[in-house]
């Protein structure tokens, strides 16, 4: 079962329950899949449809956040809860201890040195960990340890 066809299921039970919430989410995500599968003119692989759904909770993350800024705490509410029922479709995100050890697993495994290398292990462990961890705590760890 491809993860489009778990959001479909998903969306079926959510219809079936009344939960307009989660009905709506998953109805732009699968909006979202679509609008990629035509933009590509073909099926999305499992990475691609992971990249829409790590695409639409960021987006709802930048969008919880200038609601904050702007006192609208609940559109910010709402949009905390959309990104809670995006992230069941995610991969369990990794913390800073995990990544901290991840980095300093890569840097000794490539013998890297200085900064000039920090493109080669941002690129080796986001390759390693798609999803999985957030790319800017990698380039701020990666950063301060090739310091």
């Amino acid at each position: 079962m491809t993860l489009q066809d778990r959001i479909e299921a998903d969306l079926k039970q959510a219809m079936r329950a009344g939960e307009a919430l989660r009905r709506d989410t998953l109805r732009m995500l699968l909006a979202a899949l679509k609008n990629k599968r035509i933009d590509k003119g073909d099926e999305l692989d499992d990475a691609e449809q992971l990249a829409v759904v790590t695409s639409a909770a960021k987006t709802r993350a930048d969008s919880a956040r200038q609601y904050e800024e702007a006192g609208r705490a609940e559109l910010a509410e709402k949009e905390r809860a959309e990104i809670a029922i995006l992230q069941a479709y995610l991969p369990r995100q990794l913390g800073e201890e995990e990544v901290a050890a991840l980095v300093e697993a890569k840097i000794a495994e490539l013998g890297l040195s200085s900064k000039a290398d920090l493109g080669r292990l941002m690129k080796a462990i986001m390759a390693d960990h798609k999803g999985a961890v957030d790319g800017k705590l990698v380039q701020r760890l990666a950063a301060q340890r090739l310091a």
